[in-house]
């Protein structure tokens, strides 16, 4: 599979699109103004304590207060709260020694948030959603740094291997490695890139993550709440942290800035792919050049079709999104039961390409075409599973019911991607409704006297052809030459099949359009 990750940098911000074989799979928008990042770290202040909910409104500076529920808490939450306000006392001179910090006791599954955040103290939290409608963030305090190949998570000593790395020879040699070079008091998940990487790779990240922590530390020295301790990399490099692998073919930007940056990050974590990072410098828009802007217009909206003639209807509810299967006009076989499956699996591709590329979250239910073998299910749930494997975000996907529905739940941690593909109908300028065609006659010989009282001698009368037609029809009596006998002007009378139906324009003899 190659790669492709194509930036457009503009003023109000950054756009980003992933493509997979030359087809867009992911688009991400980086807004300029934009302060809340997934990832981000923030000092807040407990403000209000909800036992019935078992939560707490957190004030991160966002306008709303971020919501934090005790499950979001850290085992050692109450390490962290310690952690946090040490770190904040500490003087300039001083740095507090992490290794021999006293890590206590997990908290209590089952226990109530009031009393682990008594006396509304303040707290170091991470942006685990962003903030949707009017909702503000969602917060965690199960704090972790992401690297290439592993993720450090302060306060436990645990290691763990990614479950996508299935050979046990491998995830026995990882674990090994990492347990000797851990520092104390720091866990490590190691991710799936980690496959095959020697002990001086997974040392190195190790080491970069460690340093994040103290810049943390340092940061934390006399911060005052709501403030920002830890921004997230830019959209450009976390997406690079996290996909880039010997697939990716190229990167382009048409920023200079972005281009230096992305060349850096790269030379830093995989020198050897330095030279797929290149700057654009064409007339034609970026986006347009690798049709990307054809791709959006055709993969956004409420109906998607598919190569085959089948197509998708996708609908949105407050509390869930539902995708219905449609096989259109083509078929691929005599056998009913044969295209089912096979509009089925063209459907699933695209649907876990819709996912992604409109980044839907939340719990998806996918009405496919029915199916009686219950192989040819089981085959659509497998499919759909495989075409899924690349997504990033949690999800599960269920078995399709007897009624032929399919439900998937997705991670959501930010606003769905809604990009308005259908443009402004020049007829009815977005209203939906148009003028009467019973009366355009008389709107043309309203304009028509109002010429012939302001002294107009020439006139050309441009409309739809329809409208044409039926105003010269009768070579003696049609309503156009009873106009010019009525006002006795010159006028002439024009098609045009660009006009919509209901458009009409006046011209005068120096053919300049005569405006009312």
């Amino acid at each position: 599979m190659n790669k492709d990750l194509i930036i457009n940098a503009a003023p109000t911000g950054v756009e980003i699109a992933l493509l997979e074989n030359k087809k867009l799979v992911e688009l991400h928008n980086e807004k300029a103004d934009v302060s809340f990042t997934v990832g981000d770290l923030y000092l807040g202040k407990v403000k209000k304590l909800i036992p019935g909910l078992n939560a707490a409104f957190v004030d991160v500076g966002f306008e709303k207060d971020a919501f934090l529920h005790y499950t979001d808490l850290s085992p050692y939450a109450k390490s962290l709260l310690k952690f946090t306000e040490l770190s904040i006392a500490q003087k300039e001179d001083k740095d507090l020694d992490f290794s021999s910090f006293t890590v206590e006791p997990e908290i209590v599954k089952s226990g109530k948030i009031t009393e682990v955040l008594s006396g509304k103290p303040n707290v170091l939290v991470q942006i685990l959603k962003e903030p949707i409608a009017a909702k503000g963030p969602r917060l965690s305090c199960e704090l972790s740094l992401p690297g290439r190949f592993i993720v450090l998570t302060p306060f436990n000593d645990i290691v763990a291997v990614s479950k996508k790395i299935h050979s046990a020879e491998e995830r026995k040699r990882l674990h090994k490695i990492v347990e000797a070079i851990k520092p104390k008091n720091f866990g490590v998940i190691i991710r799936t890139a980690a496959e095959g990487k020697s002990t001086s790779e997974l040392h190195q990240d190790l080491i970069s993550l460690v340093n994040i922590w103290k810049g943390i530390q340092k940061n934390l020295k006399g911060a005052v709440a709501p403030s920002k301790i830890l921004s997230e990399q830019s959209k450009t490099t976390s997406i690079l942290r996290d996909l880039l692998n010997e697939d990716f073919n190229n990167i382009i930007t048409n920023d200079r800035n972005i281009y230096n940056d992305a060349k850096n990050y790269i030379q830093k974590i995989a020198p050897e792919k330095k030279d797929i990072v290149s700057f654009y410098e064409n007339d034609i828009a970026i986006f347009d050049h690798y049709s990307i802007t054809k791709q959006v217009k055709g993969s956004f909206g409420k109906t998607v079709n598919l190569p085959s003639g089948a197509y998708l209807i996708i609908e949105h509810t407050e509390a869930l999104h539902v995708i219905d299967v449609n096989s259109g006009y083509k078929s691929v076989g005599n056998n009913q039961e044969e295209n089912s499956l096979q509009t089925n699996l063209e459907a699933a591709e695209e649907i876990a390409r819709q996912l992604r590329l409109r980044d839907i979250g939340g719990i998806i239910v996918i009405d496919f075409i029915d199916m009686r073998l219950p192989d040819n299910k089981r085959k659509v749930q497998e499919a759909m599973e495989q075409f899924m494997n690349s997504d990033r975000a949690k999800h599960s996907v269920l078995p399709i019911s007897k009624f032929g529905l399919m439900q998937i739940t997705r991670q959501r941690m930010k606003p769905e991607v809604n990009i308005i593909t259908s443009e402004e109908c020049p007829t009815c300028t977005g209203s939906g409704k148009i003028g009467s065609t019973l009366i355009l006659e008389d709107e043309i010989e309203k304009r028509l006297h109002y010429l012939y009282t302001h002294s107009y001698k020439n006139i050309r009368l441009i409309v739809h052809p329809i409208v044409y037609s039926h105003l010269s029809k009768g070579i003696f009596n049609s309503i156009f030459k009873k106009w010019k006998k009525q006002y006795k002007m010159k006028l002439s009378l024009q098609a045009n099949s660009n006009y919509h139906l209901v458009e009409f324009r006046f011209f005068d003899e120096h053919e300049e359009e005569i405006k009312f």
